[in-house]
């Protein structure tokens, strides 16, 4: 049987701070890349009980390491509905229809370019989230995604043509 985890205590005063400055744009990110707001603040969450496990002293910048665990658990969540999709495809061919006040909540512009964005590859989509939505550096994104300065720039090149083309079409 495998140990369990101790349970945590109350919210540590640093946690409380860096929830209160980041956890708002955190869950934004999120949902960007996952399209569903309820797996973007469970990732979200998750990356928040990893950050109070590891404690103030455990990491050495906490907002870039929020933000890589936001986007590693979002790349999980995306995994998992894959897998779910794939599962039930055989079943169910329909994908889930929106909310029915999501197309009120979002001008036509919006939508279109959220629509793009859910075109491109998964890898192009984080880099442009990132760097257009999050306003990260190169370099931050890098850290984030654990890839190369150059990869970012190249599937930034590659994301911002692919949406060139998607937007541009009738």
């Amino acid at each position: 049987m495998a140990a369990m985890a101790p349970p945590l205590r109350r919210a540590e005063p640093w946690l409380v701070a860096l929830h209160r400055a980041h956890h708002r744009d955190l869950v934004r990110l999120a949902t960007l890349l996952v399209d569903d707001q309820g797996s973007a603040e469970e990732a979200v969450q998750d990356a928040y009980v990893a950050l109070a496990r590891r404690g103030p002293a455990g990491v050495e910048d906490p907002e870039a390491y929020l933000r890589t665990a936001v986007v590693n658990n979002a790349r999980s969540a995306l995994r998992k509905r894959r897998v779910r999709r794939n599962h039930l495809r055989s079943v169910q061919r329909d994908r889930v229809a929106p909310g029915a006040d999501q197309a009120v909540l979002l001008d036509e512009d919006a939508r279109r370019v959220l629509a793009a964005l859910d075109e491109l590859s998964g890898r192009q989509r984080e880099v442009l989230v990132l760097r257009y939505w999050a306003d990260l550096s190169e370099a931050e994104i890098a850290t984030a995604l654990g890839i190369s300065a150059g990869s970012v720039k190249t599937h930034a090149h590659r994301g911002i043509a692919a949406l060139a083309r998607i937007l541009e079409a009738p």
